[in-house]
């Protein structure tokens, strides 16, 4: 019978955290020069693009790579940080303000990101496990509901249109 995962100690999230942004300012740099070849895959196969969002705070552009599951024209994350008790800053981002920009190899997409209904992710988490196993021992590590999130295509019915000026 395997063991249950440990949630990680605030010890081992304070080293962890700034290790996983330099790693990430690493891989995005890679991705980037090489279309993709380098960074372009992780552990076991599993497909990376790179997500990038606007600050909350800051209102700068931010890029992280992340695993990804294309489902049709959306483009799926899991917002694992993995397992640690807080929400990715990528996430925090996004659900400030949704307009993002995914990168797979050269493919440069504007997207609009929003976290996935319990029933989505009921049916996409299967899908997200089986690219990348892990995903179940971080949920399993940490208290908080780790979010799935579904960046789908920039389309006139995705955003608000802004009201008519005058004279229209």
């Amino acid at each position: 019978m395997a063991k249950e995962p440990k949630p990680w100690t605030p010890q081992q999230e304070k080293r962890g955290t700034p290790f996983i942004k330099l790693m990430s300012r690493a891989n995005a740099w890679a991705y980037r020069r090489t279309k993709g070849r380098i960074g372009g895959t992780f552990v076991g196969g599993a497909p990376v693009a790179l997500l990038s969002t606007t600050g909350r705070k800051s209102g700068e552009v931010r890029t992280v790579p992340l695993i990804y599951l294309a489902e049709g024209d959306a483009v799926v994350f899991v917002a694992s940080k993995g397992g640690m008790s807080k929400h990715p800053l990528w996430y925090l981002n996004l659900t400030a303000n949704p307009d993002v920009t995914v990168e797979i190899k050269d493919d440069r997409r504007e997207m609009v990101a929003r976290t996935a209904t319990a029933d989505e992710k009921a049916e996409l988490w299967p899908k997200l496990v089986a690219i990348y196993g892990e995903y179940d021992t971080y949920q399993a590590r940490t208290d908080r509901e780790i979010p799935v999130v579904i960046c789908e295509p920039v389309t006139t019915g995705t955003r608000p249109r802004p009201a008519p000026g005058p004279g229209a």
